[in-house]
């Protein structure tokens, strides 16, 4: 369980995909759409396909460059961005997320999104979900030109934004990304336990945890009374 001391955050820096956004989405989009529609351009099999596309993903793991659409579409010669959009029935809000953003923002605390996200999956994800109104500010990590993963987005990102580092809680499903953020000096990080709703929770020792907003809802209610 995860218990947050709200008295000491001004500042809450939350993740998209698998933190405020279902992560089954962008699960089925790289590792079944894609390649079903990479096999069906190059003639080959499903399986070569998905085969393919893994050591592709390996070896920018945790770059700028994995979370880009455009070099994506280099790399596959496929219209990356077109594709997203035949599955974008899938993109949706956790089931957990408004309430939770409501309580924060009626707080009054600075809500700010950090997503590694390419700004065209930013913005089709927007559309769809409509995000935008539960945040003060959103950033792409590719406007800082580095992902969450180094850091040299933090440095640019509290250069940018002026978040006191003992004040800020950050979340996200990425243990790699907070990480990140604990060696930067971020003091509250809270991991998600639950990021795709089609797959088991996460066994999470390294971080508190949560996989159901709504407890943190509660915490904020007792907070103001």
């Amino acid at each position: 369980m995860a218990d947050i001391n709200w008295s000491e955050i001004s500042t809450v820096l939350i993740d998209m995909d698998g933190t405020i956004l279902d992560l089954h989405f962008d699960n089925h989009f790289w590792l079944e759409h894609l390649p079903l529609r990479y096999s069906e351009k190059m003639s080959i099999s499903l399986e070569a396909a998905k085969a393919k596309l893994k050591t592709d993903y390996l070896a920018v793991v945790g770059t700028i460059e994995w979370y880009c659409l455009d070099y994506w579409s280099a790399q596959t010669k496929m219209p990356i961005k077109a594709l997203k959009r035949e599955i974008q029935h899938l993109i949706q809000l956790r089931s957990d997320a408004k309430n939770f953003l409501l309580a924060l923002k009626e707080s009054g605390r600075d809500i700010v999104m950090v997503t590694n996200a390419h700004p065209d999956a930013l913005s089709l994800k927007i559309e769809r979900t409509q995000l935008d109104q539960y945040f003060d500010t959103l950033y792409s990590t590719h406007e800082f030109g580095v992902s969450k993963e180094s850091q040299l987005l933090w440095q640019r990102l509290q250069a940018k934004h002026g978040f006191e580092c003992d004040k800020t809680l950050f979340i996200d499903d990425s243990l790699e990304i907070l990480k990140s953020a604990q060696k930067f000096g971020i003091k509250h990080l809270l991991a998600v336990a639950n990021p795709d709703s089609k797959k088991a929770v996460n066994v999470i020792n390294d971080f508190p945890a949560v996989t159901n907003f709504n407890l943190l809802v509660d915490q904020l209610d007792a907070h103001r009374k």
